[in-house]
């Protein structure tokens, strides 16, 4: 291993221990965590309980932990922590690769997430679309704060991929219209939930019956009645990309065939638990499950993807 590319890793515990693929590991499950808490603060209605106040809670640091604002700070420090797992990896990214690498660019788009994440969730706090707030303006910024999430998990999903990778992306290849058409639709199937689970929550379902009328009815809130659009995208997208991965990609060898496996098995898990969501009048349990296994599924996507869309391994760009 030529010496200049050696002396990248460092000395110590913090070079030699935590390398830099266990801190882009760290760094995508602490997030997966952030997301999951996020739509705990949702869906138990506690947006609001550090008021109107960012970054601050309730004009403190650290406020009385009881309830609602418990369950917001909470949230509130794990995404400062998340940001700041995220500067140190993209520092350690530009310190041990070479300019030019992927895994730079992969390592800029977690850093323009995290930091538009955490701009959207001010903005949502600041002006207080949160609670029991049924207006467009929330309807519009929880999609768009999910879909940020998705592009934060890719470019750390990214980081992982090609932290150790010298491989260079090739877009031209024919796969790559279904990579980035079902990465597109899998994006709406997010948005889309995102506006079902804010309808949920501001709208709860006394029964299955019910909630399927509600759905239909022309006296129901317009965010009620998008609820269909999430199914119907779900099953028609979700669908399409397990039999695509089935023809093309299900006999890949290494972690491209891990990848189509956990996207086919994680499309049906996701059906299923849609409908057990459903018919169980959407508990909190079952929701944040339902927002893993997409986390889940997103991740595996995009593995299989760069994975698709690259050449083969050139020579390593680590020590660690």
């Amino acid at each position: 291993m030529p010496s200049e590319i050696r002396s990248f890793s460092g000395p110590g515990i913090i070079g030699g221990v935590i390398t830099t693929r266990r801190l882009a590991w760290t760094a995508l499950v602490w997030n997966l965590v952030v997301i999951l808490l996020g739509a705990l603060v949702r869906a138990t209605g506690s947006g609001a309980g550090c008021g109107a106040s960012w970054p601050t809670c309730e004009g403190v640091l650290v406020p009385q932990l009881e309830g609602a604002t418990a369950i917001e700070f909470t949230h509130r420090m794990t995404s400062g922590v998340a940001l700041l797992l995220l500067a140190w990896l993209i520092a350690r990214v530009f310190r041990t690769s070479r300019p030019g690498r992927p895994v730079r660019k992969a390592a800029v788009l977690s850093g323009v997430g995290i930091i538009s994440e955490s701009l959207i969730g001010a903005v949502i706090v600041l002006f207080e679309w949160v609670e029991n707030d049924a207006s467009l303006a929330r309807a519009i910024s929880v999609p768009i704060h999910l879909v940020n999430t998705l592009v934060l998990l890719a470019g750390l999903t990214m980081v992982v991929y090609w932290v150790d990778r010298d491989r260079t992306v090739r877009l031209s290849r024919p796969v790559s219209r279904a990579v980035f058409g079902f990465a597109a639709g899998m994006l709406l199937i997010a948005a889309t939930g995102a506006v079902t689970a804010l309808a949920d929550t501001l709208f709860p379902a006394e029964s299955v019956i019910e909630g399927i009328a509600e759905d239909f009815s022309a006296t129901s809130s317009w965010l009620t009645r998008l609820r269909i659009v999430h199914p119907v995208a779900a099953i028609l997208i979700g669908i399409g990309a397990a039999r695509w991965v089935r023809s093309n990609a299900w006999d890949l060898g290494g972690t491209a065939g891990v990848a189509a496996r956990i996207v086919v098995t994680v499309v049906f898990a996701e059906l299923v638990v849609g409908v057990v969501n459903v018919w169980t009048l959407t508990p909190i349990a079952i929701q944040l499950f339902h927002l893993f296994l997409a986390d889940v599924l997103w991740i595996a996507w995009v593995w299989l993807g760069v994975d698709l869309l690259t050449d083969e391994a050139l020579t390593d760009v680590l020590v660690e």
